[in-house]
């Protein structure tokens, strides 16, 4: 044997050793020769994604929670499995198994996750901000037991239609329309004593002072507001619904083992489990509770505060023009009439108006409205199967039609002059 002959054959088996060494550790794969990937390899799929913060759960930016996790729900899942086989503690995994469901709840509900961002403004989000409320109304129609999507589909009826109000900005409610209410409000304002005016509430004084000086740019600020409050329950709640949908109970308590649900959450999931009305009905004040006074209520209090006093004048505005499309619920000023009485002079003035006494940005109040009122009404129709149906079927198009306040307007304005009414 020659040397020459020797080196080749030495060469020859350096490289298999290190193939079969690369095979055996998962560095390279020859088609043909693994039906599976190693575990050194499986482990590298689903490592990179522990321990992640959810950096975008409040629903300020676009797409998912995390940058680094992807926005389809089969390499998630894939990854999750891993994770799951590996014996991976939850709470390691928690923002890739909330984001596995949030992708799996953006797709059934066909919204672009990769797109939805708040930050580009309404024109961007027109779409997705209509679809999020059909999704809602799919979900509890697919699932009636699933009593609080059922309530945001409707009131996100009304809501989304007041925001495409704010949206036609030669139309209702836009810079002109808070004008015109502004400005009513303003003249009113001036033909009521002062000893009533001293005690009215700081919103309706905010509004005719302010109103008038509304501008677009405030507009645009406010409506940016409502779609990243709008994403932000939407990261919250869909995706737990989703789990349960698809895994049952099971699904919902890994999310709470995680850290991603908190002991409220499972309790509201437990008592739907149960399928008791008891249980449906807690369920639903419990899941409400946690989207107005967890999820949102720190953003009502930044848009409140906002623009100066604009962010008052707005959100007093949405209050005025609120009223969930629910059988039997009172608009704000309805259940909340702004009503004075004071003694000045050797004598009494009273005073009742149309306007609400409270703002939907403030917690306690519209806590109080949605738990003596829209919450009542709500579980007093879904008690009732043979009148819910038809409500919660009929598609969301029609929903924001008829919640259109450019219908509503004229009426509104002749009921603040007619119905503000002054005694002595």
């Amino acid at each position: 044997m020659t040397r020459r002959t020797r080196t080749r054959r030495t060469r020859a088996t350096v490289r298999t050793l290190g193939l079969l060494t690369c095979l055996a550790v998962g560095f390279v794969s020859v088609p043909g020769t693994l039906s599976a990937l190693p575990a050194a390899h499986a482990e590298s799929a689903y490592a990179a994604y522990l321990d992640l913060p959810s950096v975008n759960g409040d629903g300020v930016g676009g797409g998912g929670l995390h940058p680094a996790l992807p926005l389809d729900p089969e390499p998630l899942r894939a990854a999750l499995d891993q994770a799951r086989a590996a014996g991976i503690a939850p709470h390691r995994y928690a923002t890739l198994l909330h984001q596995y469901w949030l992708a799996v709840a953006t797709r059934n509900a066909d919204i672009d996750l990769a797109g939805w961002d708040p930050q580009r403004g309404v024109a961007a989000n027109s779409r997705t901000f209509t679809q999020v409320y059909v999704n809602y109304l799919r979900l509890n129609n697919q699932h009636p037991d699933f009593y609080w999507v059922g309530l945001a589909g409707l009131a996100g009826g009304s809501f989304a239609s007041g925001f495409f109000d704010m949206g036609d900005v030669s139309a209702i409610v836009s810079v002109p329309g808070v004008h015109q209410l502004g400005s009513a409000v303003a003249d009113l304002l001036r033909g009521t004593p002062p000893e009533l005016l001293d005690a009215l509430p700081s919103d309706i004084r905010t509004l005719g002072a302010e109103g008038a000086r509304l501008t677009a740019e405030d507009l645009v600020w406010y409506q940016t507001r409502l779609l990243i409050m709008q994403k932000h329950i939407f990261l919250d709640q869909v995706p737990m619904h989703e789990a349960y949908a698809a895994e049952g109970l099971a699904g919902v308590e890994e999310m709470y083992q995680a850290g991603v649900l908190d002991e409220n959450a499972i309790l509201a999931w437990r008592g739907l489990d149960s399928g008791t009305p008891e249980g449906l009905a807690d369920a639903t004040v419990r899941m409400t509770d946690r989207e107005q006074n967890q999820i949102i209520a720190d953003q009502w209090d930044v848009t409140s505060g906002g623009r100066g006093a604009m962010g008052r004048v707005m959100t007093y505005v949405s209050t005025i023009a609120g009223k969930a499309a629910v059988p039997g619920v009172r608009a704000p000023g309805v259940f909340a009439p702004t009503t004075l009485t004071v003694a000045a002079g050797g004598r009494t003035l009273s005073l009742r108006t149309p306007l609400p006494d409270f703002n939907w940005a403030d917690r306690a109040t519209r806590w109080h409205y949605i738990t003596h009122d829209l919450l009542p009404s709500y579980l007093a129709m879904v008690a009732n199967p043979a009148v819910a149906r038809p409500v919660l079927a009929e598609p969301f198009s029609d929903k924001l039609v008829h919640g259109r306040l450019v219908m509503r307007l004229p009426d509104l304005l002749a009921d603040v002059s007619s119905q503000w009414q002054l005694t002595a």
